[in-house]
């Protein structure tokens, strides 16, 4: 028997924009994490968790034969995500599983806050949107064609300025009335222009197909865990790459346990083995369900568990305050959310008349990404290409010293270890931000691309070759004689000089000297100059250029450079 291909949704908007509504008007199979059926959801009247439902469909005509013969149909899978503010470490835990995305905007109230957001989610994890306006039988018939024409113009100006300009826009009612209303199996209305929305995701069938073709480690997202009498414990999620089978072991990587797979199920069907994007549930036998509520299973020892990262990173453009160096973010990487200090750098300037547009087009992530061998300028802020261009188009000609970095790196020191695979997606945040106010926090965001475990590598940050320039002025005091002369202003009289012995500096008519020592207690040095020193250098400019490399323990690693 062939499986289906399954397709996850996720499917995500403000809070009571409509969502669950949707899910239920569209979906045929409910897991027991859906439509709102934990009690606090209940007691509340909003969704506190992600909810998992399905329906089936049949192929689409353009779907390729390669296609029909590996998959006896499509199975979607939708997602639904909270909407509350204070719940968004769930959307993004949601969002790292969804192969395409719904965003649902209530048709009266357009975008808000949290649709912001989930806009911003929708850019990073995936390039296929499908916006349902919501809630049209609020709109009198004689004048809704009108009034949701009107919304989805808006709504179109907003989405021109992302990667999601001219996506499809379909007006639905997913539970005619409200809230209040009758379902449609007591007598109630039925839902309004679903069947166009489930045609609308059967056109995106042959996309998502591609990205079922990547190969690698079984790795599973577990979202919800629970003890089933007599058979063991179930952990339900979404296979996010590779494939496992009935009777395959499996680790579940931060608690350092491995199981044997008893069974697996997909919407309450046995199956064998499961594929990347496939929603199922997997039995194991002696697991305590409590000590699991959610987080990753993997083929045992490839997933990893450290307390630093190097990283690529994006300034997400909505978000208004600077990203600064030094600062704690919120990172989120799938189900897992810690709190971390970041640090940036990007790729050096080569200086010249291209320096300015070289540096904007370093801000591109290149296939070699991050090379420990290199040597990477610190950045105090990440930038969006916006404010890096304004940067450039103000700036003159530069030498390479004065040419701008933009960081497209960054080191994040974790507070807790993680336990994540480090080619995984991230996104920082600033999850402190009062959720009433009407503003971005999602800051930024890029990939895992090394991980550091500080506890076996204590030298691994230390090694890291990222400097910054540094540029100390100084004067000659007088000369004492043809070949040296005596400087002072540059340092203070405390000053240890030991790490700037046999450095370079230059006066004013670019000559060039050598600093051979201290000269007395008061901070003055001696310099140097092999081809002598002009007449008059007297109280002339003493220039001393070098790199400091940050993360050198002692802050005493130093380059020296020219000018």
């Amino acid at each position: 028997m062939k499986p289906r291909l399954n397709v996850n949704v996720g499917v995500l908007g403000h809070i009571d924009s409509g969502k669950t509504s949707l899910a239920r008007a569209i979906s045929t199979a409910f897991s027991t994490a859906s439509l709102d059926k934990c009690p606090q959801s209940a007691a509340r009247g909003i969704t506190l968790d992600l909810g998992f439902s399905s329906f089936l469909a049949e192929f689409p005509d353009d779907v390729d034969d390669a296609t029909r013969e590996a998959y006896d149909g499509a199975q979607f899978t939708l997602v639904d995500c909270p909407g509350h503010a204070s719940l968004i470490k769930t959307v993004l835990g949601g969002a790292s599983i969804i192969d395409l995305m719904i965003l649902v905007v209530d048709a009266q109230k357009g975008v808000q806050t949290q649709t912001a957001e989930c806009l911003v989610v929708g850019e990073i994890t995936t390039d296929r949107l499908i916006v349902a306006v919501n809630k049209i039988d609020a709109f009198a018939e004689e004048v809704r064609e009108e009034k949701v024409a009107k919304m989805q113009a808006k709504l179109a100006s907003v989405f021109a300025k992302t990667k999601f300009k001219g996506c499809a826009m379909l007006p639905v009612s997913a539970r005619p009335g409200g809230a209040d209303s009758q379902a449609l199996d007591s007598g109630g209305d039925p839902p309004i222009g679903i069947e166009a929305l489930k045609t609308k995701l059967l056109e995106l069938i042959p996309e998502v197909k591609k990205k079922r073709e990547a190969e690698g480690a079984f790795l599973f997202a577990v979202d919800h865990c629970f003890p089933v009498k007599g058979q063991g414990t179930v952990l339900t999620g979404t296979t996010l790459r590779g494939s496992v089978a009935v009777g395959d072991t499996i680790e579940i990587p931060h608690l350092k346990l491995e199981k044997k797979i008893k069974s697996m199920q997909m919407f309450k069907k046995s199956v064998d083995s499961c594929a990347r994007g496939d929603r199922l549930g997997i039995c194991v036998a002696g697991l305590d369900a409590k000590v699991l509520e959610r987080g990753l299973v993997c083929e045992p020892n490839t997933v990893p568990t450290f307390d630093a990262a190097i990283v690529s990173a994006s300034k997400i453009r909505f978000f208004k305050s600077a990203v600064k160096c030094g600062a704690k973010f919120h990172i989120t990487i799938g189900h897992t959310t810690v709190m971390a200090t970041v640090h940036f750098f990007g790729d050096v300037s080569r200086g010249g008349e291209n320096a300015l547009s070289d540096a904007l087009a370093s801000m591109q992530l290149t296939e070699v990404g991050f090379d420990a061998s290199k040597e990477y300028k610190h950045c105090e802020e990440l930038l969006t290409e916006t404010e890096a261009r304004a940067i450039v188009d103000e700036a003159g000609g530069v030498d390479a010293f004065d040419a701008p970095t933009f960081a497209k790196y960054a080191l994040l020191e974790f507070e807790q270890p993680i336990t994540v695979p480090t080619d995984e997606l991230y996104i920082a945040s600033r999850l402190d931000t009062d959720i009433h106010q009407n503003t971005c926090r999602l800051a930024f965001h890029g990939r895992m691309l090394q991980h550091i475990n500080t506890q076996r590598e204590p030298d691994a940050i230390r090694s890291l070759r990222v400097f910054k320039m540094k540029s100390r002025e100084g004067a000659i005091e007088r000369v004492q004689d043809e070949r040296t002369v005596i400087g002072k202003g540059m340092f203070k009289k405390e000053s240890d000089l030991t790490a700037f012995l046999g450095m370079r500096v230059w006066t004013s008519n670019q000559e060039c000297g050598t600093i051979e020592g201290g000269f007395g207690k008061s901070g003055k040095y001696k310099v140097y100059f092999s081809n002598g020193i002009k007449k008059g250098a007297g109280n002339g400019k003493l220039t001393l250029r070098f790199k400091k490399y940050v993360f050198d323990a002692q802050g005493k690693k130093m380059q020296q450079t020219g000018l």
